[in-house]
């Protein structure tokens, strides 16, 4: 059942960290391994779980794949509003924002 993913999903500290650093930006598994201290098939791991889940959306590009949020996921949403107040995923919400300005300058 699709719900029992989320919740798979969305049990796993490492993956609400993940979903909060691409709150508002899209990056490979690379860049999300140099902000998080896991392998690189932990990292792969974590992001196939949000995308069975229907959390992450991956696209490949050249010889990399660009991960990021599901735009119309209503679980998207509300993990956003939850971000702005956890205590762990909020500073990974607002560093995800300052580095999306910083590229696009």
């Amino acid at each position: 059942m699709a719900t029992d993913r989320i919740f798979e999903a969305l049990a796993s500290r490492p993956r609400r960290e993940i979903l909060a650093f691409l709150s508002a930006q899209e990056l490979t598994a690379g860049e999300i391994g140099q902000r998080f201290d896991m392998t690189a098939p932990a990292i792969s791991r974590h992001l196939a779980v949000l995308s069975a889940a229907g959390l992450v959306i991956g696209e490949r590009r050249g010889q990399f794949v660009y991960y990021r949020l599901t735009p119309d996921s209503l679980i998207n949403t509300l993990s956003s509003f939850a971000f702005e107040v956890c205590p762990t995923a909020g500073p990974l919400q607002r560093e995800s924002r300052r580095l999306a300005k910083a590229k696009a300058r």
